[in-house]
């Protein structure tokens, strides 16, 4: 489906996304909080070290905790440099705590084992991506300007074993190349294992700061879209972090400093990836829970307001 952005029209309204979200809501209302009796009620929390490296996710999850001064104080700590399916595990397992939270992009699986915060970190923006490619590769996107293009060029994509991207890729007829590790992914970028490293808008422009490779480029004209939130997770036992997190968003999207959070940290990338001029690609992902679905659709109806906003 060939469109440009500038066909979209957008709602400005902010709406609780499910039953879920209202039923967690409620139970923060009803959770006891530690007292202020003069103990240390301090505590550590472990944030996964992709998300701990990020200045825009770390910067989010202090935002919520400060928000929420009445649990106490809190010192975050970086993670052993795990896989992101181990971190899924080990949050679902809970018994090294080698992770307390973390990051990722939600899926109905990840939801049923896990604990998730089910507000999108960056405003929904991880589900559009674009491509990383190397300079010769450039001439290959020529004339790309649908699906049906993006499935007859035979451009790979490449991608996490784990990440929920990936099914959502090949269900749409793309071929994906994958790997264990994030990192390991831009060596095969450089190797020609793949022709594009699709990244979020909200990420891209980090990841290339961090490598550092000038033969590292952002393809110009296409924006890959689909429903894909983006939460925080603890673990399923977790409850009282959870709470505490939930929280602290809602009191930042109440008072405005999420909205100026999103400012700050991803409208530098909004405005220099040109996402109102490129083709957009709109991918279904049929592997969301219903209220991840309505979230991810109401990102898709509101990308037009978000770019205004973030591009100001």
């Amino acid at each position: 489906m060939e469109r440009y952005l500038g066909s979209f029209k957008f709602r400005s309204e902010f709406r609780p996304t499910t039953l879920r979200l209202a039923t967690l809501i409620l139970c923060m209302l009803a959770m006891p909080v530690p007292a202020a009796t003069g103990q240390d009620n301090s505590r550590d929390y472990i944030l996964w070290y992709r998300n701990y490296d990020s200045p825009a996710i770390r910067a989010l999850v202090e935002l919520a905790l400060n928000k929420t001064s009445e649990y106490g104080d809190f010192t975050l700590i970086r993670s052993e440099e795990l896989s992101q399916g181990r971190v899924l595990r080990e949050l679902n397992d809970g018994q090294s705590r080698l992770v307390d939270i973390a990051n990722v992009a939600t899926s109905d699986e990840r939801e049923n084992f896990l604990t998730a915060v089910p507000i999108p970190v960056d405003g929904g923006l991880l589900g559009f991506r674009v491509c990383v490619v190397l300079p010769e590769s450039l001439p290959l996107f020529e004339g790309i300007h649908n699906l049906q293009d993006l499935q007859q060029s035979n451009i790979r994509i490449g991608q996490g074993s784990h990440w929920p991207d990936t099914p959502v890729l090949q269900a749409n007829g793309i071929p994906v190349i994958t790997h264990s590790r994030y990192e390991i992914l831009f060596g095969m970028l450089r190797n020609k294992r793949f022709e594009c490293f699709a990244r979020g808008v909200s990420e891209v422009m980090y990841d290339l700061e961090i490598e550092q490779d000038p033969d590292l480029l952002i393809e110009p004209n296409l924006l890959i879209a689909y429903p894909m939130p983006s939460y925080l997770f603890v673990g399923p036992q977790d409850q009282q972090t959870a709470h505490r997190l939930q929280l602290g968003l809602e009191r930042a999207i109440h008072d405005g400093s999420f909205g100026q959070f999103l400012k700050t940290y991803y409208g530098r990338a909004i405005e220099a990836l040109d996402l109102d001029k490129r083709f957009l690609i709109t991918l279904e992902n049929p592997f969301l829970s219903e209220e991840s679905r309505y979230v991810g659709r109401q990102t898709l109806n509101n990308l037009r307001r978000r770019l205004d906003i973030l591009s100001r």
